[in-house]
């Protein structure tokens, strides 16, 4: 049998890679951080174990990096929904739903990925936050931001201390309360975006998330 070419190697790890994200994901959102460990990512991911630390320094590693796929693909499919927008303010107020709806409907997640954020190594720099931070960046600037190296950073925070607040145990915010604060901030009319009364029940795909991870077929020794 000839060697695989560059390219077919680089694809298998690109998948295999995909289905560790996916894995992880799926897990933590199902048992939680403490009770998943690398070997049942590995497992669930039909990945060799090693190969977990061959992309990953550790467990919160990877789960942040997941959870930042998540949100961006999250952002990334409210964003370009139908019907398709240019408009600034429509596509903020977009993606201030995309994330507080994930505040709502994968709590698990976004709770780890809190307190994960408060470790000494803070954000994980991976291709997931940067991509991420690049779809929020453009929303800023589309929607007419006079200097986004100080706006994108004030959207990304109080996008962030919402889902903290959204989350806080014994204690939460609604979250339609936390949407109708940014929608002020930003001169939003309530009616864009997807309002709170017209979203669609979130248990409609069975928790799937298998869109967000591009993995495709499984090749021959992946």
């Amino acid at each position: 049998m000839s060697p695989r070419s560059a390219s077919v190697n680089e694809e298998l790890r690109r998948r295999s890679r995909e289905r560790l994200l996916q894995a992880a994901v799926e897990l933590v959102g199902e048992h939680g951080f403490e009770a998943t460990t690398l070997g049942d990512i590995a497992d669930r991911a039909g990945s060799a174990r090693g190969l977990v630390s061959y992309y990953f320094p550790g467990k919160r590693q990877l789960v942040q990096s997941a959870v930042h796929r998540l949100m961006h693909r999250t952002l990334e499919e409210a964003l370009e929904r139908e019907p398709c927008t240019e408009d600034g303010r429509e596509r903020l107020a977009r993606a201030i739903d995309a994330i507080l709806g994930l505040a709502r409907d994968r709590p698990v997640l976004m709770r780890q990925h809190m307190a994960g954020l408060l470790h000494a190594e803070g954000f994980v720099q991976c291709p997931e936050q940067r991509r991420l931070a690049e779809l929020l960046s453009d929303t800023v600037t589309r929607y007419g931001a006079q200097d986004v190296s100080a706006d994108y950073p004030m959207l990304r925070a109080l996008l962030m201390g919402a889902v903290y607040a959204a989350l806080v145990p014994g204690v939460p915010m609604p979250v339609p309360l936390l949407r109708a604060e940014l929608f002020r901030r930003y001169r939003l009319d309530w009616a864009m975006g997807v309002p709170p009364e017209s979203r669609p029940d979130p248990a409609a795909d069975g928790g799937d998330l298998s869109r967000f991870f591009a993995t495709g077929d499984r090749p021959d020794g992946a």
